[in-house]
């Protein structure tokens, strides 16, 4: 798993919420959570709740050098998990650049960069829950590469349509995959979500309810309305549409 922090913005001196994004690098699983501040208060509990949300079994947990996930702490939730971790090099930014992507293609995409206060973290995070978790499973599709060998001998990826797969999709074509899940998983009960609804009928669906958030927060903090940005349409809705 590869995990990173994302900060929501200042305004007026108070810092906004923070996104936590981590995602499996093999198949592509990705869970975002919404929390008011990286301290140990506010971080374990989601945490906990994050490792939850991935079918698999976690095996190794990988972060940057910041002091939010190199602690005692964090070490401790892992070691009883039986979880490895391990750190990006001082300076090395590419040691992590997986999550890197994910945060700018996903959260950067879907949040943008203006301010959500931190004490909005509560409803931000259950609509993560509710539609946005779900959503980037099992109904948005990610690049997955090919390795080909060019005249020169040289390796080079390349990510053909066909190959556009949800992270679901992959995980299901992974081989022997049943052993790889958590007790109590199965492929009945993720199916019944992965057909529930089309791509554009999902994306359409939590575009809706992340205007009414965005609506909600402005009213609730007095926000004026240039400083949140208004999502007119799903942003991912038209590379959903081939898988319908």
């Amino acid at each position: 798993m590869r995990i990173d922090t994302v900060h929501q913005g200042d305004f007026e001196g108070k810092k906004g919420a923070y996104h936590i994004n981590i995602a499996d690098e093999v198949i592509q699983w990705e869970v975002v959570a919404c929390v008011e501040k990286i301290s140990e208060f506010y971080l374990l509990p989601i945490l906990k709740d994050v490792l939850d949300c991935f079918p698999c079994r976690v095996i190794n947990f990988h972060s940057d050098n910041g002091s939010e996930y190199i602690n005692k702490v964090v070490a401790e939730l892992l070691n009883k998990l039986m979880i490895g971790q391990a750190k990006s090099r001082a300076r090395h930014c590419n040691d992590n650049g997986f999550i890197e992507c994910k945060n700018g293609k996903v959260i950067r995409k879907n949040f943008g960069r203006e301010y959500i206060p931190a004490e909005c973290a509560r409803d931000v995070n259950e609509f993560d829950k509710k539609y946005f978790n779900i959503y980037l499973n099992f109904y948005r599709p990610c690049a997955f590469p090919k390795i080909i060998v060019d005249r020169k001998g040289k390796q080079r990826k390349i990510y053909p349509q066909e190959l556009y797969q949800t992270p679901y999709q992959k995980l299901k074509s992974l081989p022997n995959v049943k052993k790889y899940l958590k007790p109590g998983i199965t492929f009945a009960m993720m199916d019944k979500i992965a057909m529930a609804k089309s791509p554009n009928e999902f994306a359409q669906e939590m575009q809706n309810a992340k205007e009414k958030l965005f609506e909600r927060i402005r009213k609730i903090n007095k926000i004026p309305a240039n400083v949140l940005p208004v999502f007119a349409t799903a942003p991912d809705a038209i590379s959903c549409s081939f898988l319908d």
